[in-house]
């Protein structure tokens, strides 16, 4: 039986001229399948604004794979990290933590995850990678 339950806080936002943080959670709930067990991972995020624009990026046509989600995601999750670990000249940045490389959180998640990286990077404007992350046509 795999029993997998860890709390997320992936990532803050500053809400625009304000010192207000949002957050963003990767929740993990045991769900029971037939014989099997599994666990179930969802995105909680709590910025109204990033939730109305992502549902405007839905477009089947503009999908990736799972793995371009996961790759991509890991390098976020690093550099994220990696500029959390200096809050003077980084304050927006706190850790992720419990964000496993290795797991696979299926194509719904990734891609939400995904996006929330490419809202904070180009509607908030706040880089996280070195030298941009991909090009991405967003609407």
């Amino acid at each position: 039986m795999k029993k997998v339950i860890f709390g997320i806080v992936i990532l803050f936002l500053i809400a625009s001229c304000t010192t207000q943080k949002k957050v963003a959670q990767l929740k993990t709930k045991p769900v029971q399948i037939e014989q099997n067990d599994s666990v179930q991972h969802e995105l909680l995020t709590f910025d109204a604004r990033f939730d109305n624009w992502y549902s405007l990026q839905k477009n089947a046509a503009q999908s990736n794979s799972v793995e371009y989600y996961e790759n991509w995601n890991r390098q976020y999750v690093a550099a994220w990290n990696a500029k959390a670990t200096d809050p003077i000249r980084n304050p927006f940045f706190q850790p992720i933590q419990g964000y496993n490389p290795t797991e696979h959180y299926g194509l719904k998640l990734s891609r939400k995850l995904f996006y929330y990286f490419q809202y904070v990077e180009n509607v908030l404007k706040i880089p996280i990678l070195p030298g941009g992350g991909p090009h991405v046509v967003l609407n």
